[in-house]
């Protein structure tokens, strides 16, 4: 079922409305990660994770 489900995420993102999708979704990220206000949550969000101990490593 879900190879079914990527199948098809994959070859809408290979028609034209999937890659106009992508590239909005692109441009609006990297407005964002421009804002100083979005940036100190990212920040924090990764700060956040790594006093965590950031997931298993072996």
């Amino acid at each position: 079922m879900a190879a079914g489900l990527l199948g098809k995420v994959t070859r809408f993102m290979s028609t034209p409305q999937g890659r106009r999708l992508t590239q909005q979704a692109a441009r609006r990220v990297q407005a964002a990660a421009k804002d100083p206000a979005t940036r100190r949550r990212i920040d924090a969000a990764v700060s956040q994770l790594r006093r965590r101990g950031g997931g298993t490593h072996r």
